[in-house]
């Protein structure tokens, strides 16, 4: 009987620091996006007087809305919600998808207008934009088909969520991000993927 508490003991604390590492880990990456595009979305009005065309606001909009549904899914288990979670899992699809096709659509707009890296084909910067939304879409698309495979689900949609953070920390208005080009931001984005190794091992 002790041996069967002290295992249940365990399983029970194992659970808690796994729900809040989840939930860590969605609004850590939550800031990240924020503070990236908070000069360009957010709160462009203290930045920059003109305003987005409709497209962007879209854009902006959806992926919001899936940085908002994350964090409230990571949210629902660490509550133990599970089946108000699986309900909005199927919102999580159709945003997935719209987050798909609106941002590869915007790139391709965009790829009209300048680089926004100096020095840069717009067509060549194409590339970035696309390699995201297809490892985004690989990655979700593998977490919706393993959904019932918890462990599995729950580690794809994290890397699918942290896929996304190029592009804001590209933007974060420090010099050396700005000049360094997508090895740096792309470096400094993968650095979130050191914790889940770590709490894995």
């Amino acid at each position: 009987m002790a041996v069967y508490s002290e295992v249940l003991g365990t399983q029970r604390r194992t659970k808690t620091r796994e729900r809040m590492f989840y939930s860590g880990m969605a609004i850590a990456i939550a800031i990240v996006i924020f503070v990236g595009f908070s000069r360009t979305f957010y709160l462009r009005p203290y930045f920059h007087p003109e305003r987005l065309i409709p497209l962007l606001i879209l854009h902006g909009i959806v992926f919001s809305s899936w940085v908002a549904l994350f964090i409230t899914q990571t949210s629902l288990v660490a509550t133990k919600r599970t089946r108000i979670h699986m309900k909005l899992g199927v919102a999580g699809g159709v945003i997935a998808a719209l987050m798909i096709l609106i941002g590869t659509f915007t790139a391709i707009v965009r790829a009209k207008g300048p680089s926004p890296l100096p020095d840069v084909n717009p067509l060549s910067f194409l590339t970035i934009p696309l390699g995201d939304m297809l490892v985004f879409g690989i990655l979700v698309g593998a977490a919706f088909y393993f959904r019932r495979k918890l462990d599995t689900h729950k580690r794809l949609m994290l890397l699918a969520f942290i896929a996304l953070l190029p592009a804001a920390v590209a933007r974060w208005p420090i010099s050396f991000i700005e000049t360094g080009g997508p090895l740096v931001f792309y470096g400094l984005a993968d650095l979130f993927i050191i914790p889940c190794l770590i709490f894995d091992m």
